[in-house]
């Protein structure tokens, strides 16, 4: 099984979207995937939430004994609870080492991959999520503060790679882009100048449609208008670029 941590932090960047997306996205390709939601927020409980499990997302984080996963339609979601606050009052060590452990226990049933929705924060969820990963991979907007929060997120994962050496940086997705924005097309390119191999090279445009399948609970290609076309292309290729780029058998 191999494991890609979605996170920024920074909110409202896309992480959501970006995750849902994969994971019906790798659904359809037939593969069984575990879904994380370690946000309290819990949109991807929610958009996802006809795959729900009956297994809350803080207990991954305590010694609990093994549990059965069964996915629906070959997605299975652990989702958000309110005691993922309460993370915070662990030590960092405990509960990393508790969900490495339940990562272990999801692989042994089976699952392909594991998809992790973030906080926009870096607390004791994020890293230990980073701590058990395979791969992260960060939504951006493409606004002032995207350079610098490029350079957090780097310094993050150097920290957490001295931990955790497999952990793989598959790089910054531009999202909510505006094409007709100059601002927009700017900050791209200074992006690009400054961080070339970071950027992947599939920007995801500023689309309703997008904002529909999520409330609709569905992935994009499957709602109707006009709209969607566009915003389907871009984020199927995106999740192809991932799928390439985990190596996914």
């Amino acid at each position: 099984m191999k494991t890609l941590v979605i996170a920024n932090q920074k909110g409202g960047v896309g992480k959501t979207s970006t995750l849902v997306h994969l994971a019906f996205d790798f659904a359809e390709r037939g593969l069984k995937v575990a879904v994380i939601d370690l946000d309290t927020q819990g949109n991807a409980s929610f958009t996802l939430g006809v795959h729900k499990s009956e297994i809350a997302a803080s207990s991954l984080f305590t010694d609990v004994a093994e549990f059965d996963l069964a996915p629906i339609d070959n997605i299975a979601v652990i989702a958000a609870d309110g005691r993922l606050a309460d993370l915070e009052k662990l030590a960092l060590e405990d509960a990393a080492t508790a969900f490495r452990a339940s990562i272990a226990t999801i692989a042994a049933q089976g699952f392909d991959v594991c998809l992790i929705d973030t906080a926009p924060s870096l607390g004791n969820a994020m890293a230990s999520a980073l701590l058990a990963a395979d791969f992260v991979a960060s939504p951006i907007e493409l606004e002032a503060y995207a350079l610098q929060g490029i350079k957090k997120m780097n310094s993050t994962i150097a920290a957490i790679k001295k931990a955790n050496a497999k952990l793989q940086f598959l790089g910054m997705i531009p999202s909510k882009v505006d094409g007709r924005n100059p601002r927009h097309t700017r900050h791209l390119a200074e992006l690009l100048a400054a961080y070339p191999a970071l950027i992947m090279p599939t920007p995801i445009g500023y689309r309703s449609s997008i904002a529909d399948a999520l409330a609709s609970h569905c992935p994009v290609w499957e709602i109707r208008k006009t709209s969607a076309r566009a915003a389907t292309k871009e984020v199927r290729a995106m999740t192809q670029h991932i799928h390439d780029k985990m190596e996914i058998a």
